[in-house]
């Protein structure tokens, strides 16, 4: 079928990671292969009773508690000390990932400063540590002092904030809030800005902190699994799941107009072939019980794209191992993609969930499955929810090139995003 996506095509040519499975593609890549998750044990406060016994931690990182001189990252990273004084823990991720992304897409910071054809769109939380802990002084001051870096090493712009400063773009900023859809609302609107050709690259980064203000709100809901063994604490699609672990850390991709990656002879991983959001409009918090909105997200995606359901052969799914978005992800599935079902799996069985970054850590996945020829399994599955009846869903990685993939996103609010990658042809 033909792209109906106006203006030119758009390139993934770079990716970054700092990731509990890896801090880098290649690591990344292994423990895909080799389903090799990266939860760990956490204490909060010195609390054995909170129900919050594991967490997708960062190897190689120490950004615990919110004075940044105490903070620690890999000697490889030069973070300069005025910078830091306006970053959130995951602000740090974000920068090696931005560095790490640039780089292998052979691209310098400096090519990219100060070039107003390039842009960047990032997406976080924001910092629920860096909050209480400025809040905390300001009240005991009784507002007469404030941390004048606060409120940007906080709040849910920090990473546009601090990102676009420190590496001078021009183009346009942006910053996506949409919970767990929100890097990959970044992705979409990157595309299009491509398409429409206003950019010729933009820079997509999505990272949150892991710490207790960024997990244990989430325990509150009862969204969190309670186990201790990451075998039985992290497992979409299983019968016997109750709850996501939560992760941190974060994604970057360049995603460039295909004339221009071209002409430098940059590396391609994937094409960006399309994209659909839309709601649900049911729930602040949970999905709409069998899926409406995405099944009509994924319907726009792949029109998008040009895609036949039938030509899809991967789908990173969502799945966070909850009981109701599981089942109403799978029943959504059944829908669209009743009578051919492609390959599907969770990576979050092996990162966790990683919340806002989800969708660029994800679709940073699918692009390394297509460029180097692998499908993830979905870690830790032992027996399918019923829901799942008919579903392809591999627990072991498939050596095989998926050529077009379909990565799925959903959020608070009923907000659902999915994006199509296909192998790219000149």
């Amino acid at each position: 079928m033909k792209n109906i996506g106006i203006g030119e095509r758009a390139l993934i040519t770079g990716l970054g990671f700092i990731t509990p499975i890896g801090n880098e593609a290649a690591t990344v890549e292994t423990n895909l292969r080799r389903g090799q998750h990266g939860l760990s044990p956490i204490e909060i406060y010195g609390n054995p009773e909170l129900p919050v016994k594991l967490a997708g931690q960062v190897s190689g990182f120490n950004v615990e508690g919110a004075f940044y001189r105490n903070w620690t990252w890999p000697e490889k990273y030069s973070i300069p000390r005025e910078t830091l004084r306006g970053l959130a823990p995951h602000g740090v991720y974000a920068i090696c990932a931005l560095e790490q992304a640039l780089a292998d897409a052979m691209l310098t910071p400096e090519s990219v400063a100060n070039h107003d054809r390039t842009g960047l769109f990032c997406a976080s939380a924001g910092s629920g540590l860096m909050i209480y802990e400025n809040a905390v002084k300001m009240v005991a001051a009784r507002g007469e002092r404030g941390n004048p870096m606060g409120l940007v090493a906080s709040v849910a712009g920090t990473l546009n904030f601090n990102l676009a400063a420190y590496f001078r773009i021009t183009g346009a900023v942006c910053g996506f809030v949409s919970a767990c859809a929100s890097s990959s609302h970044a992705l979409g609107y990157a595309l299009d800005e491509i398409r429409l050709g206003r950019l010729d690259r933009v820079l997509i980064v999505g990272a949150e902190d892991v710490n207790a203000e960024s997990l244990l709100p989430f325990a509150a809901m009862r969204a969190l699994s309670a186990a201790s063994d990451p075998i039985k604490a992290c497992c979409p699609f299983d019968a016997s799941r109750q709850g996501f672990v939560g992760a941190g850390g974060a994604a970057a991709l360049i995603l460039e107009r295909a004339s221009s990656a071209l002409k430098r002879g940059a590396r391609v991983y994937a094409e960006l072939a399309g994209w659909g959001q839309a709601a649900d409009g049911y729930s602040v918090a949970s999905p709409h019980p069998e899926g409406l909105g995405l099944q009509t997200a994924m319907k726009r995606a792949l029109a998008d794209a040009g895609v036949h359901p039938s030509e899809v052969e991967y789908i990173n799914a969502h799945a966070t191992s909850t009981v109701i978005g599981d089942r109403a992800e799978a029943l959504a599935l059944q829908k669209v993609f009743a009578g051919h079902f492609p390959r599907v799996s969770s990576t979050k069985g092996l990162t966790g969930h990683t919340l806002s970054m989800a969708g660029a850590l994800e679709t940073g996945i699918c692009a390394l499955s297509i460029a180097n020829g692998f499908i993830p399994g979905n870690a830790h599955l032992r027996v399918p929810d019923e829901a799942c009846a008919g579903m392809n869903i591999p627990i072991e990685t498939v050596c095989e090139t998926p050529r077009t993939v379909l990565s799925n996103s959903s959020g608070f609010g009923g907000s659902n995003v999915c994006q199509v990658l296909r192998q790219f042809e000149a």
